[in-house]
């Protein structure tokens, strides 16, 4: 009797459970429609603060059209993978923007009215030897008022960057008006009548692909106020600014205004003035901005230039032949932020004769490197190139400190006025009051350097039928305006880093991988090593013949060749052992986790499976 009133109340408290289980699923749905928990290791699929904010100002309907070849990409399970993740990505927006975002997928089969939309977006497929469409894996946006923003094709190898790019487009249709990107410059960046020639001067490439891209306003070096419609203010090698401009520019960015600053310690495109004793022995070429970054906490060297012996480019010695230069340096993706928008991608960034940047340890700012050296850098006093005529003698007394130094960062932080005692005298008397210090975290990117704006280290300019070809040889342009699009963007978007990629590489598998490479190329350099002996020997057999015969090997050169045969037989055969033992420990990795897969989880589930079966009849019986 007990028992069968116990196995009623058993029953009972399943079905009232399971009762329990629908109505909580019911009101989950109903209370959190679309709610999911991000489990994976580095929150793939959770959206950024800088992003969540981006969506929430959107005003006006955004539509966007993913353009994927669904059907052509059956065999290719990367690429599907992928467009899983950008699909994921895109429905996390949409759920997001409160309505305002609407997303559809689009399959642009060949010859049908989707491939047509696809190619009046500019959309182009892609040709892959395994399949004989095109396939497409775009994205397409417009909004209210017939905008359009395209990313041509989602590279998968720049997938951290993602959420950037798709928050960045997003961005850009909810505020389709063109930026205004104001320029102060003590350099003859555009074009104009050079009195040195008498001629009149072609702008510079930089200049050129800005007009393009931007709203650009040349500011005179003597303003007393940045205009209010600015968006990010461009200051290249200031000399000798006013007090009154360097308030107006204090000012522009303690209020939110975004800035690129370009100071140098010697600037080479600086033509100088000729009218100016310092020219005479190469001097006046240098620039600063220091008593607004010294307000900040930030320094950055006006007497001296890093020296790079790794990264030295090679120029013309006076001789005519080449020599490296220690001041010319081209940073490669060693030397350059691959977790930033702004220099992920690139591969070269060439400079001259760029200063040091460095924050002390109470500075207000916080620094960011963008760009650095190699650690076989120092610093060179500027005064030794007023009187080079070789650029080896900067290698002279060149020593290394193995310090790795900033040219270029990102500056942010609430940082203080360089006016603490409010506006100079002769500064413009406005409405505006006076900041002693920044509310919200300002955003600034300093660059150490205004060399890499000019022609010489970056593009190679001909005139092809009256048209100015450029054909770029470094990543200096893109590094500009990669700068200036990110600062364009809202605070929202400019704070979204690199994320984690989605895909999980087999880590120890690279390793091995890694090491079997290093041995190979240890080996094969002993190859070439025993070749280059061997070809020394049989050389010098030959000079010790008396009958001079070069066309008749010597017996003791037919050994001695016959001897490096049978070397670099024994030595291919240990190259191809060191492959195969690769494979080897790459199959026995494998078999062990087959092993662990296929069987040991499943004995550890049986083992817990029967243990809670064990426990159960036992609380039963009890």
């Amino acid at each position: 009797m007990q028992s069968a009133t116990r196995s009623a109340f058993g029953r009972l408290g399943l079905v009232a459970l399971a009762v329990l289980f629908v109505v909580a699923v019911s009101l989950a749905k109903g209370i959190r429609r679309g709610a999911r928990l991000d489990l994976t290791e580095n929150e793939l699929y959770t959206l950024s603060p800088g992003t969540i904010g981006t969506l929430g100002k959107i005003e006006e309907p955004i539509n966007l059209y993913f353009f994927f070849s669904d059907r052509a990409t059956s065999d290719i399970p990367y690429l599907r993978a992928y467009a899983g993740r950008v699909r994921d990505m895109l429905r996390e927006f949409a759920q997001r923007s409160d309505g305002k975002l609407r997303f559809r997928e689009i399959d642009p089969v060949p010859f049908s009215d989707e491939e047509d939309r696809a190619a009046q977006f500019g959309l182009q497929g892609i040709r892959i030897e395994t399949t004989p469409d095109p396939i497409f894996l775009g994205l397409a946006g417009s909004n209210s008022v017939g905008d359009e923003q395209v990313i041509g094709f989602l590279d998968p190898s720049k997938e951290a960057f993602l959420e950037y790019e798709l928050a960045k487009l997003v961005y850009a249709l909810a505020n389709p008006k063109r930026p205004v990107v104001g320029l102060i410059t003590s350099l003859p960046m555009n074009a104009g009548f050079d009195p040195m020639t008498q001629q009149m001067r072609q702008p510079w490439t930089i200049t050129t692909q800005l007009q393009q891209l931007f709203e650009l306003r040349m500011i005179d070096s003597t303003t007393q106020e940045i205009a209010e419609d600015v968006q990010v203010l461009m200051v290249v090698h200031p000399k000798t600014l006013s007090d009154a401009t360097l308030y107006a520019i204090d000012q522009f960015v303690l209020r939110g205004g975004r800035a690129m600053l370009f100071v140098d310690p010697w600037c080479e495109a600086d033509p100088g003035n000729p009218q100016d004793p310092a020219n005479a022995m190469g001097g006046g070429r240098s620039s600063n901005l220091d008593r607004l970054l010294g307000a900040w906490g930030v320094t950055v060297t006006d007497d001296s230039f890093v020296g790079d012996d790794r990264n030295a480019l090679q120029v013309m010695g006076p001789d005519g032949q080449p020599v490296r230069d220690l001041g010319l340096i081209g940073i490669d993706e060693a030397g350059l932020d691959a977790e930033d928008v702004v220099t992920s991608g690139l591969s070269l960034v060439n400079l001259g004769f760029a200063g040091a940047i460095s924050a002390s340890e109470t500075a207000a700012a916080t620094l960011v490197p963008l760009v650095r050296s190699s650690e076989y850098a120092g610093l060179v006093a500027t005064a030794m190139l007023g009187f080079m005529s070789d650029p080896e003698m900067l290698r002279r007394d060149f020593k290394p400190t193995g310090e790795r130094y900033v040219m270029a960062a990102r500056i942010s932080g609430k940082v203080p006025s360089a006016f603490p005692e409010g506006a100079p005298q002769e500064a413009a008397k406005g409405g505006t009051p006076h900041l002693a210090a920044a509310e919200n975290p300002v955003n600034v990117v300093l660059v150490a350097d205004a060399d890499l704006l000019s022609d010489r280290l970056w593009v190679q300019t001909q005139n092809f039928f009256g048209q100015r070809v450029a054909n770029a040889f470094a990543n200096n342009g893109d590094f500009v305006v990669n700068t200036l699009d990110n600062l364009l963007g809202s605070g929202d978007l400019i704070g979204i880093r690199g994320r984690a990629s989605f895909s999980r590489p087999f880590t120890r598998v690279e390793e091995l991988r890694r090491a079997a490479d290093e041995r190979f190329r240890l080996t094969e350099e002993r190859l070439k090593q025993e070749l280059r002996e061997t070809e020394q020997e049989l050389t010098e057999l030959q000079a010790r013949r008396e009958d001079r015969d070069a066309l008749i090997l010597s017996p003791e050169q037919e050994l001695e060749l016959e001897r490096f045969r049978q070397q670099r037989v024994n030595i291919r055969r240990e190259l191809r052992q060191v492959q195969r033992n690769l494979d080897q420990d790459i199959e026995r990795l494998g078999d062990v986790l087959k092993a662990v897969n296929i069987g040991l989880v499943p004995l550890l589930i049986s083992v817990a499976s029967l243990a809670a079966l064990l426990l159960r009849r036992r609380w039963t019986r009890s």
